[in-house]
């Protein structure tokens, strides 16, 4: 009588290809940084599509709009459209334009308080635009969850920038990074990356030129 040898099984052939494997990088849609060093990281090469990006920053000018410029100016000259809702100041449209970032395809949203940037950042997202940037000071756990909802029903990206200060946080966002400058240059640091392990990421002086605020 032979005796019976349970097979090997494939966790995946159970449960799909979706399932990610710590050692892989998951397969998930995103568009590109523009940043070759950075795109290698993540999974799918960039900007989760349907997911909140956290860009944490010390102050503001350390490079973390110019991060998201390549980004900008891809969308844009695709014809689609762009919000920046309660950006800390005007955008500069000759230095928009310089970066190949179309200035008629940009809105700028000013709101008065944090509930209602989240509240337009919400709509905007169902709406279809192509990517929302968003600066938020103070935003909760509950306003990050209903963020990340209305990220996933749509096939956007969704920018948040807020203080570094919220790194020690918990967010159900899909991927956190960090945006400081040494020796004169931005340097980005992924702390969380959803479906791959975080990296330290530094874009140093070699990078200047596509990055410098």
């Amino acid at each position: 009588m032979e005796s019976a040898v349970p097979a090997r099984l494939d966790p995946r052939t159970l449960l799909g290809p979706g399932l990610w494997r710590a050692h892989e990088q998951a397969q998930i849609r995103a568009e590109p940084t523009g940043f070759a060093v950075l795109d290698r990281v993540l999974p799918g090469g960039g900007w989760p599509l349907g997911g909140v990006s956290e860009i944490l920053h010390a102050q503001p000018g350390v490079g973390e709009l110019s991060l998201a410029l390549p980004l900008l100016a891809r969308l844009t000259q695709a014809r689609r459209n762009i919000a920046l809702v309660a950006p800390p100041c005007p955008p500069h449209a000759p230095r928009l334009a310089a970066a190949g970032v179309q200035p008629a395809r940009i809105t700028v949203v000013e709101a008065t308080d944090a509930v209602d940037a989240l509240w337009c950042s919400e709509l905007l997202l169902r709406a279809g635009a192509g990517a929302v940037l968003l600066w938020a000071t103070d935003c909760r756990a509950q306003s990050l969850r209903r963020l990340q909802l209305a990220a996933e029903s749509s096939d956007a990206c969704l920018l948040l920038y807020r203080p570094e200060a919220h790194a020690i946080e918990s967010t159900p966002s899909a991927l956190r990074l960090r945006v400081s400058r040494q020796s004169g240059a931005p340097c980005v640091e992924v702390l969380k990356c959803r479906g791959a392990r975080p990296a330290p990421v530094h874009l140093g002086p070699a990078h200047r030129a596509k990055v410098a605020a």
